[in-house]
């Protein structure tokens, strides 16, 4: 079995995030690693009740968040075969976590990206088509689970402090040539996968990186 870490980026989660760390199978992981986005709620005592490592991101940016805990994992004498991002709305998905691992541990998969249910939103149905427009690969959308071996995220070469990160990873494993596979979540009512107007354009610089 790989050796498993998972990063949850957190803000202002202290309603959902009891529950996703409660039901993550953590006889299957090394540790889990909750960075706080300068939550202004008890998120990150939460966190640190529950046994987490709260590592602090006080800048908020998701892409910083997330780059906080690779340079966290890559200062460890031993760094993790796999590493899975789960933001913190997403209590739901604890349960698939053993799914999105599956296809790395037995296929020899790099990344592996969570697909939510439901239609895609207009503006992530832009940035996937601008991908496939691009780079003539199809991504059923751009949501933040995804589970992807280390020396792979290292390569990546991830840049993207702020809300492009999600895009900016799918593009730059494309690009770089990964082996990549979806699957399918279980639904999620407590949230839903979105692209913010605001950052729409930000996203679509990704979608078109060369």
């Amino acid at each position: 079995m790989p050796l498993i870490d998972v990063v949850i980026p957190t803000r202002d989660h202290a309603a959902s995030l009891p529950p996703l760390l409660r039901d993550l199978p953590h006889k299957l992981l090394r540790s889990v690693v909750v960075v706080d986005r300068d939550s202004s709620d008890r998120t990150a005592e939460l966190a640190r009740d529950a046994g987490a490592l709260v590592l602090r991101e006080p800048s908020g940016g998701y892409g910083a968040a997330c780059l906080r805990a690779q340079a966290h994992f890559s200062a460890l004498p031993r760094v993790p075969d796999v590493i899975v991002f789960i933001p913190g709305d997403r209590p739901a998905i604890a349960s698939a976590l053993p799914s999105l691992v599956a296809p790395i541990a037995e296929r020899g998969v790099e990344l592996v990206l969570g697909v939510e249910h439901g239609k895609k939103r207009l503006r992530e149905a832009m940035v996937t088509r601008a991908i496939e427009t691009v780079y003539r690969h199809r991504w059923s959308g751009v949501g933040p689970i995804r589970a992807l071996r280390f020396p792979a995220l290292v390569a990546l070469g991830m840049s993207d402090r702020g809300s492009g990160w999600d895009v900016e990873m799918l593009v730059r494993a494309v690009k770089l040539g990964l082996n990549c596979d979806e699957v399918i979540l279980p639904e999620d009512t407590h949230r839903t996968s979105k692209v913010s107007g605001r950052a729409l354009l930000h996203l679509l610089r990704h979608a078109t990186m060369r």
